[in-house]
Formats: structure tokens, sequence, C-alpha cells
């Protein structure tokens, strides 16, 4: 089956927020009754914001006339250093192939499409948090560990 990528734009933004919707639900296993309307009012505010500056650029994969998978690429400057001299950045995110469609290679063309947006668009450096189960994809389109790196968290203080 021929998967096909798209760009997203404003005009999905409905699209996008439910999509958006069933990642954040599967990645953090929030239960469906779970209220998320506060979170979601926000990721419809960066969305609506994001999308217009060019700060993100998101996508649709396709396959057999529906829509199978998604992801999105944060593009953002940090200080310029010897292994990013640009400093600009792409920070993939929001990668998700419906269940059904999984191991047939939506995930790669998905990332593959974000990966020549995100150098299209000037990053020299692009990164991304994985499951342990994508390890295996992600290392076969040349992702590698980023060692060094700690996240705070107020609660361990």
């Amino acid at each position: 089956m021929e998967i096909a990528i798209r760009e997203a734009t404003g005009s999905d933004l409905e699209e996008l927020m439910r999509w958006r919707e069933i990642v954040l639900r599967e990645v953090f296993s929030i239960p469906a009754g779970e209220d998320m309307t506060a979170l979601l009012a926000e990721n419809r505010t960066y969305y609506q914001t994001a999308l217009e500056t060019g700060e993100h650029v998101a996508c649709f994969a396709s396959a057999g006339g529906e829509i199978v998978g998604c992801g999105g690429v944060c593009l953002y400057r940090e200080m310029p250093s010897p292994d990013n001299p640009s400093g600009k950045c792409g920070y993939l995110m929001n990668i998700y192939t419906v269940p059904a469609m999984r191991q047939q290679g939506v995930g790669k063309k998905v990332v593959q499409w974000l990966v020549q947006e995100a150098k299209d668009r000037g990053a020299e450096k692009i990164y991304l948090e994985a499951s342990e189960q994508a390890y295996p994809l992600y290392r076969s389109l040349g992702f590698q560990d980023m060692k060094g790196y700690l996240k705070y968290n107020e609660a361990s203080v």
C-alpha cells in the first residue's frame, strides 16, 4: 500500500487537534474519560501560532485515502556550538502511526519527511525523544543516542 505524506496547514487545525489528543492519551497513558480541556487548549494555541510563524511543521501520512499517522517538527534556534554552528534545531515530536499500520513503513516515511523539512529549513541538529519500541526505526534512519542530557524534575528535589 502506498503511503502519502502531506504537510498540515492551519486549515487542518481540527484534524491536528484530534491526532494530538490520540498521541497524548497513548504516550502518557491518559484514560479516555480524563479531562484534557486545558492541555488541549494550550496545544491549540501552540498550533495556531507556530504553524503560522513556521516554528512548527506538521504532516499527515495517508494510505488508501485514510490518515494513518502524523508527526511534527518544532524549529528553533539555540546558542551556536561546534556541533551546531548555526544553532538551528529541529525537534521531532508527535510521531504516531495507528496500531493496525505499524511495521509497514508509515513511521519511517513520516520521519524521513520531517527530517528533510527540518534540513530544508536550515536545522543542523535534529533530535527526538523515543519509546523503546521505536529505537530500531530511528537508529535505522541515522539517529544516535545523545549522551549527557538530564531533565529537571522539581518533584525530586
